[in-house]
């Protein structure tokens, strides 16, 4: 698998620092996200991994006492400039999390469009339209086409995780962030949602949080990897494995520590 290396990057991250109070979370991070392609971010627990990519769409700023400072350029545009509204970022910028999290009153169809119906989309024809193609796009149509109006939390831990996915997309955003999205889920479910991404991949810019190492080495095209809030290596996947510059990174991936 290769990125795209033609293409501007859709991600431009400058000089980015995160606190949660006096504990600096992340570390003067600057990287390029390349567009339609899968990004992975290893390290160990508590490097700052869920924490960085948090700060990718703002969401780390609703902690209490959290803060960040730095650029993160989407298309050119700085998200934390001046004047610019975090739920719009959010909508361009869509996040899946490490557990299955659909909205525990509303059907499948419901919880698939809510975003659409928060924007202010109420043309029943538009939202059936954009319910089958997200959920097409998320490979669970053909498991819930005729039970679209049950609860969504009545589906299996793998479909709800694809749930979750297709209601992210649903908003059509140009960049997907996962966090550790298959650590709950058994490997069968694990399979369908790697499958999944290298699919997605094709329409939306991924960035993945994992702790497994395999995954990233499967699914994604270029890897980052973080040590105590610090970006310590960031390059094409086969080389971040296979020969990496920094001796961290080695060490790491043969499970000398972490």
């Amino acid at each position: 698998m290769e990125a795209s290396t033609q293409q501007d990057p859709i991600l431009r991250i400058r000089s980015l620092n995160a606190w949660f109070g006096e504990s600096h979370a992340v570390k003067d991070v600057s990287l390029d996200i390349s567009p339609n392609a899968v990004t992975a971010i290893i390290g160990p627990s508590g490097c700052g991994k869920s924490t960085f990519i948090r700060c990718l769409n703002r969401l780390h700023e609703e902690v209490p006492s959290a803060g960040a400072a730095g650029e993160v350029l989407l298309s050119g545009m700085n998200i934390y400039g001046e004047g610019v509204d975090p739920v719009g970022i959010r909508r361009k910028i869509g996040m899946v999390f490490q557990k299955p999290n659909p909205f525990p009153a509303l059907s499948i169809f419901d919880n698939v469009v809510s975003g659409l119906r928060l924007g202010g989309v109420r043309r029943r024809s538009i939202l059936v339209e954009v319910a089958e193609r997200s959920l097409r796009q998320a490979a669970l149509w053909d498991e819930v086409k005729d039970k679209l109006h049950a609860p969504g939390t009545g589906l299996s831990g793998g479909q709800q995780q694809r749930l979750c996915i297709a209601r992210a997309l649903a908003v059509d955003p140009p960049v997907l962030l996962m966090d550790e999205p298959t650590s709950a889920l058994d490997p069968i479910a694990t399979a369908k949602i790697e499958e999944l991404v290298l699919e997605l991949k094709k329409q939306v810019t991924i960035v993945i949080v994992t702790h497994n190492m395999q995954q990233a080495a499967r699914i994604s095209d270029r890897t980052a990897f973080f040590l105590m809030g610090e970006l310590v290596e960031y390059g094409e996947t086969s080389t971040v494995f296979t020969v990496p510059k920094e001796e961290r990174t080695e060490r790491y991936i043969t499970g000398k520590f972490g």
